[in-house]
């Protein structure tokens, strides 16, 4: 089970607000500082890895296994070997590429080694001399490792030697040293993270392996061999068929029934964009795009993934007016082209323009047009190629059209019923909306009648609804469905939702377009959140599939700074916005320890005005890993329960004792 992020409204960050009390500190010339060297990297991490959590953490390993692969894309290296050493807490990765460079820098006087590492935005990446493609582009990934790490050793293998540099929380502890004659070339990067920056600083061996796996398959022909010491464990991930065995793999993986056997696999190589994508139909109720750019992955999608969508659609319907294919009574629109369709899509651009130095979305325009040029017309030669395939996907893509008209023309008979027989056999609890339209209708699942209350006078009443629960609702794991009936709280929930639950089930019935979880953010509202999400995967996976169940995302922080104060949603976006404020201004940081601490207005524009919140929607990538973290969770095999929190209790971030 993941959340994916998604944007309902246009979001620009949390609203900056003014009070009437000015500031009266005084600001001179003598407050400004300024921070030397890799200061400011210790001091502000999460503006350059994302959060000093296990994420944040684990960024560390995929900023030097980056530069690794980027000599791998520079022709220059074929072989990684990532080390995870016994004290589960610091690596060693190696490449067999041409080194760093060891001589020395003419403006600086100090070796590159030295200047690569001890030096923000310095390197070779900024031209295309030495890389044409790579996915280190900022010049700070190396150095932010150096500064954040307890200890670094870089050794170099190159111009018929070996030699090494050791550093301290970013601090050289001499200079470049000769160590011994050496026929072979390459780079070996060993670090141990700073536990005094870091939460934990135990790296996970499964986030590894799966951050490997997939890089393995984008780079068809690489080699990457990882080694654990802890279990004495080796293995060697090489895919020569590259995403094309990653698309079968996920398609497995997933339990997506594919509707043709052949997977159309498209490829071009330009100077400026280097394209390749896989992709087939299924019959999954959903769409599900995996991308990479240079190698990394783009979690929230970008550019390329809007001109791959855009392309499939296009070449969809011009086939379908060629060869005069007509559907009576329903619509085709893009969304019932794309139900069903899993694809893997990898770009290598030399100037990409990532959102941020965590690079989760691409940003350059040209890249849609491009990635859509090339898939439409390839599309539309191979299904004229393909008929039979063709019939399938058509067949598909009209129950697709119809399944939704339908879904449709049952809403429309809701909206047609009165008032009175809407609001038939609704929970007392249940603050309604005044719409009888469910498009658009959200529904707030909210933790407690105090929050509740406040979700009720912030909300705007004419389309939100409100869902107050008593506490925690009942383990639904494994339980019968007479026996979850029997809980006033899920019965309250099964009522509201209008839908039935298990074998009755039925997702025209749903008076809502949205159900939003809001709790807080504590280990209490933690445990709720599992528990719903428990109780709607096992009993209405409809709601999940459908995309239909959301997380809400009310801030942890309000931060005053004279005037003015501004929300966060999390320890990141704090930290950025602190590190934005001139040296030495005066700021306070609150934090909101549960929803009862906002009052309506806050929430209402921090969390449930569309225009201005962030949602979660809930997907499953997955299903069979999701099926056995429930279990492990919340099933009855208690050894189960104690494995898993032995084994992930280092990863987690904060626990509320």
């Amino acid at each position: 089970m993941r959340s994916a992020h998604r944007v309902i409204g246009p979001f620009h960050g949390y609203p900056r607000m003014s009070t009437a009390t000015p500031s009266k500190a005084k600001y001179t010339a003598d407050d400004i500082e300024v921070l030397e060297g890799l200061e400011a990297v210790r001091q502000r991490p999460s503006m350059y890895i994302g959060g000093v959590d296990a994420k944040g953490l684990h960024h560390l390993l995929w900023e030097i296994l980056d530069n690794c692969v980027d000599e791998y894309l520079a022709k220059e290296a074929d072989h990684i070997t990532f080390t995870l050493h016994k004290d589960g807490c610091s690596a060693t990765i190696t490449d067999n590429g041409r080194g760093i460079p060891v001589d020395k820098h003419k403006k600086t006087g100090m070796s590159a080694l030295e200047l690569i590492l001890c030096t923000l935005h310095a390197g070779g990446k900024f031209s295309k001399k030495n890389y044409a493609r790579s996915g280190g582009l900022h010049g700070v990934g190396s150095s932010v490792v150096n500064a954040l790490s307890e200890e670094l050793v870089a050794t170099v293998r190159r111009d018929g030697y070996e030699w090494e540099q050791s550093f301290a929380r970013g601090k050289p502890q001499g200079p470049v040293k000769k160590l011994r004659e050496f026929r072979g070339h390459g780079t070996s990067i060993y670090f141990k993270p700073d536990d005094t920056i870091f939460r934990r600083v135990q790296f996970s061996v499964e986030t590894i392996k799966q951050h490997i796996e997939d890089i393995s398959y984008i780079h068809g022909g690489l080699k990457i061999t990882f080694v654990d010491e802890a279990k004495n464990e080796r293995i060697e991930y090489s895919y020569p068929d590259g995403i094309r065995a990653y698309l079968e793999k996920l398609t497995t993986e997933q339990q997506r029934k594919p509707v043709h056997d052949q997977v159309l696999a498209i490829e071009k190589d330009e100077e400026a964009i280097k394209t390749e994508v896989v992709f087939r139909w299924t019959e999954a109720p959903d769409e599900n795009i995996r991308s990479y750019v240079n190698g990394i992955r783009t979690h929230f999608g970008g550019t390329h993934e809007s001109g791959l969508r855009s392309g499939i659609v296009k070449a969809v319907k011009n086939y379908m007016e060629v060869h005069d294919v007509k559907v009576k009574g329903v619509t085709i629109g893009g969304e019932d082209i794309r139900e069903g369709l899993i694809a893997v899509l990898s770009v290598f651009h030399g100037d990409p323009m990532f959102q941020g130095q965590t690079k989760d979305k691409l940003n350059n325009p040209e890249v849609a047009g491009q990635v859509e040029g090339l898939v439409r017309p390839a599309l539309e030669t191979w299904l004229n190629n393909n008929p039979s395939i063709a019939d399938s996907i058509i067949g598909r893509i009209v129950l697709a059209a119809r399944a939704r008209a339908a879904s449709r023309e049952a809403a429309a008979d809701v909206r047609r019923k009165s008032p009175s027989s809407r609001k038939l056999n609704l929970p007392g609890k249940l603050l309604d909306c005044r719409s009888k339209d469910s498009d658009g209708a959200e529904l707030f699942i909210v933790e407690g009648d105090s929050a509740g209350g406040t979700a009720a006078n912030g909300r705007d009443s004419h389309y939100q609804a409100v869902l107050p629960l008593r506490g925690k609702i009942l383990n639904t794991e494994s339980l019968a469905v007479s026996k979850i009936l029997t809980n006033q709280e899920v019965t309250n929930i099964v009522e509201t939702l209008g839908t039935g639950i298990g074998p009755n089930f039925d997702i025209h019935k749903l008076r809502y377009s949205r159900i939003i979880l809001l709790m807080d953010a504590d280990s209490d509202g933690y445990h709720i959140t599992t528990l719903l999400l428990t109780f709607f995967f096992r009993h209405m996976p409809e709601l999940i599939r459908s995309g239909k169940l959301y997380l809400a995302q009310p801030p942890l922080y309000r931060i005053s700074y004279g005037s003015e104060f501004r929300y966060a949603r999390d320890d990141a976006e704090k930290e950025a916005f602190v590190a934005s404020l001139p040296a030495n201004r005066k700021y306070e940081v609150q934090r909101f320890k549960g929803l009862g601490e906002m009052d309506a207005k806050q929430l209402k524009e921090t969390t449930l005005d569309p225009k201005k919140r962030m949602l979660l929607r809930v997907d499953v990538d997955s299903q069979i890993e999701a099926d056995r973290t429930f279990a492990q969770l919340l099933g009855k095999d208690a050894s189960e329960r104690y494995k898993l929190i032995m084994e992930e209790s280092t990863f987690a971030d904060d626990v509320d004792l």
